[in-house]
């Protein structure tokens, strides 16, 4: 009897595992949007009002370090009694309820890879103070959310990188779209200009190493940044015009934060730079100090863009992933 009891016992908990995995493995469709697009479902009258002017304030600022305003997300209203069938395969979705206050982040629910942010307040003021309590967390979800989506399609047709990897010791995916430059620099430079033509300019990725005590964190650590990557613009990346060079635009002060790439303490400065010595051209930046204690180095990643006359959000954007994709060996 007692043995009985044991095998129906185990054949009812295989029977539930199977089952259970089956769930979890479901087949999700593929979620759809472009990058840097959030779809925010909320009934009407809420986002025409404050509430609504509150998500704009936070999705929908400018972004730091563009010559031109650009906001962080596009962002689309859906009323809730249309959210259904292909529109909740949105990669990214805000949804805003009327309930008990309430800040979730779920990970594919309706499609694969999808981030879902809800959010709930008994009224107007709970929900507003929801959205700013948890605003730097709504970014960063949708944002590493569109980052992890941008390296997956770049190692869908990876360029070969292996003279980068073997020189400089570390690994960094970017599409066969990107180049790496004839180079300007010696082998014991180290020096590398990832570059990609677009149909209005270029964008680009530099690759190079510096001492751990290059940077010293105090006060001037800004200027500490932009000496270096002033002198490597002089040094390497000539203007159209002889003799110029790409520099920092003294006249925008940067914008400088701490990160981590590959779970490493990371310096990051945003900036616009410009061509000097005759040549009237300028754009974006992005440098990353990545520190590697162990090599007694920092590995400096720099991604710019040349795209006058058009948005450069999502091209910055990317060079963002691919830069954010290093791996130090």
């Amino acid at each position: 009897m007692r043995k009985t009891i044991l095998l129906v016992a185990l054949v009812f908990s295989l029977f539930s595992c199977k089952e259970g995995s089956k769930e979890s493995q479901r087949i999700l469709p593929d979620s759809a949007g472009p990058i840097n697009n959030v779809s925010i479902v909320i009934d009407n009258e809420l986002w025409e009002n404050t509430v609504g002017e509150t998500i704009r304030d936070v999705l929908a600022a400018p972004i730091d370090g563009l010559n031109q305003e650009e906001p962080l997300f596009s962002i689309n209203q859906i009323p809730p009694q249309v959210f259904s069938g292909f529109v909740k395969e949105s990669r990214n979705t805000l949804k805003i309820e009327q309930g008990p206050a309430d800040f979730k982040i779920t990970k594919d629910v309706f499609a694969r890879p999808q981030t879902m942010i809800l959010i709930s307040g008994k009224d107007v003021a709970e929900i507003k103070e929801q959205i700013n309590t948890h605003q730097e967390n709504i970014v960063k979800a949708f944002k590493e959310s569109d980052i992890r989506k941008t390296q997956k399609d770049h190692k869908k047709a990876l360029q070969d990188a292996q003279v980068i990897e073997k020189a400089l010791g570390i690994e960094i995916a970017f599409p066969n779209t990107f180049r790496i430059a004839t180079t300007i620099a010696k082998p014991e430079d180290k020096f590398f200009w990832i570059r990609r033509d677009i149909p209005t300019g270029y964008t680009n990725v530099l690759l190079y190493e510096v001492p751990l005590d290059a940077l010293k964190k105090d006060d001037s650590l800004v200027s500490q940044v932009l000496k270096i990557r002033d002198s490597i613009g002089r040094k390497y990346i000539g203007g159209p015009v002889e003799g110029s060079y790409m520099a920092t635009e003294s006249m925008y002060a940067p914008h400088i934060y701490e990160t981590i790439i590959d779970n490493k303490p990371t310096v990051e400065v945003k900036g616009l730079w410009i061509v000097k010595e005759g040549a009237i051209m300028s754009g974006p930046f992005i440098t990353y100090f990545i520190e590697d204690k162990v090599n007694e180095r920092y590995i400096v990643a720099e991604g710019f863009a040349f795209a006058p006359s058009v948005s450069k959000r999502d091209f910055m954007f990317e060079l963002e992933a691919m830069i954010k994709s290093i791996e130090v060996k």
